[in-house]
């Protein structure tokens, strides 16, 4: 069924204004929490020197905030964030079939000669099939160690670049690659942290000492999402310069690059 322009218009825009906006709570919450993370290392090195405990404190508008850090959850209210990352790749995936599977953006003739049906098949097949290789990467012993993880992780990041370049239209290549680190960054939430939150607060529920290696991977976890999120922002706004980006001959290259200097980029700002 096809919809009428301006119906079409409307959904693209709508959908547009909530992924947007509910991308930038997530990701403002994910780079406070990681500043925030930052911050307590400082103090906490302080504290041992001078005894007591770390504490954060910040200025904000007419107020003065205090944060301290605790390794076990008290029981009692908990404010959870969560439904950023959900409303942010739920509003993405609208998105995804608005203006790519119903809005026939997914196929260039000149890069392949295939269906609406099948370049879609490939573009879902990228998020799950990112999903599952990252998080086995993730759980192997490989990803214990940071710099061989990243580099194993960069070099599958630029054989999908390659491959979805060669497959798809290059506007649909760059968001795709873009959905799966932000389907990788909304599963590590409600698949991987999460879980591990809930339970570490069942364990104090039942008197148990919480397992402080559920925190670790939690932390590991958010950790990955921050590097991710900067080559997504810039797959999202890449479509505004197809000369540049996507249009290019050697785009995946360009993408493969712009990728690392995202990381890059997150790196610098996770020291900030």
């Amino acid at each position: 069924m096809r919809l009428s322009p301006a119906l079409s218009e409307w959904l693209n825009l709508l959908a547009r204004w909530f992924h947007v906006f509910a991308a930038i709570l997530w990701v403002g919450s994910t780079y406070y929490f990681t500043w925030l993370d930052g911050r307590f290392q400082e103090e906490e090195r302080e504290a041992r020197k001078e005894g007591g405990d770390p504490e954060v404190w910040m200025v904000h508008s007419g107020g003065f905030y205090v944060v301290g850090k605790r390794k076990t959850p008290a029981l009692r209210r908990l404010h959870w964030f969560k439904w950023e990352a959900a409303s942010t790749w739920l509003s993405g995936v609208a998105l995804l079939t608005i203006v790519y599977y119903h809005g026939g953006a997914m196929v260039d003739v000149d890069v392949r000669n295939i269906g609406p049906w099948a370049a879609a098949g490939f573009g879902l097949g990228m998020l799950v099939v990112g999903w599952i290789v990252y998080d086995l990467l993730v759980q192997s012993p490989l990803g214990r160690n940071e710099k061989a993880f990243a580099a194993v992780a960069y070099a599958l990041v630029v054989g999908a670049a390659y491959l979805s370049t060669h497959v798809l239209a290059g506007r649909a290549a760059y968001i795709h690659v873009g959905a799966t680190f932000g389907t990788i960054m909304f599963l590590n939430v409600w698949m991987r942290i999460l879980p591990a939150q809930r339970r570490m607060i069942a364990a104090v529920k039942e008197g148990r000492t919480p397992d402080p290696s559920e925190g670790a991977r939690a932390k590991l976890r958010s950790k990955h999402n921050t590097f991710m999120v900067v080559p997504v922002v810039f797959t999202m706004i890449s479509n505004h310069y197809p000369v540049s980006t996507y249009g290019h001959d050697y785009n995946w290259v360009i993408l493969s690059a712009l990728v690392l200097v995202g990381w890059v980029a997150a790196k610098i700002i996770r020291r900030a």
